[in-house]
C-alpha cells in the first residue's frame, strides 16, 4: 500500500444486522473509493477492513457512526489493520 493509503478494522455494535448494514457499508465504501471486506459477526456486530486513502476512511468511520435508515448504531471501535496488500475491490464476506 502506498504513503497515503492505510487499513483500518471496524467493529460496529447495536441493531446493525437484519437492516441492509452490509450493503450500504459496500456502496458506500464504493462511493469512497474504498477496497476492503465487511461481514456479520455471531454476537450481533459487524465487522468491517477498509483500505484507502486517509481522508476517505475517515469519512467512512462518521458514515458508521449513523449507518442505513433501519439501523441503530451503540458503538463503533476501529483499529489500524496490517495489509500485506490493497485489496482491489470491496466485497460481502459471509
Amino acid at each position: 500500500m502506498s504513503d497515503h493509503d492505510k487499513a483500518v478494522r471496524v467493529r460496529i455494535s447495536g441493531k446493525v444486522q437484519g437492516v441492509g448494514f452490509r450493503m450500504w457499508t459496500r456502496d458506500e465504501a464504493v462511493r469512497l473509493g474504498l477496497t476492503g471486506w465487511v461481514r456479520n459477526e455471531e454476537d450481533g456486530a459487524v465487522v468491517a477492513v477498509i483500505a484507502g486513502p486517509d481522508t476517505a476512511i475517515t469519512t467512512m468511520i462518521e458514515r458508521f457512526r449513523r449507518g442505513p435508515l433501519a439501523a441503530s448504531v451503540s458503538g463503533v471501535e476501529t483499529e489500524a489493520a496490517q495489509l500485506e496488500k490493497k485489496p482491489s475491490e470491496f466485497r460481502i464476506s459471509r
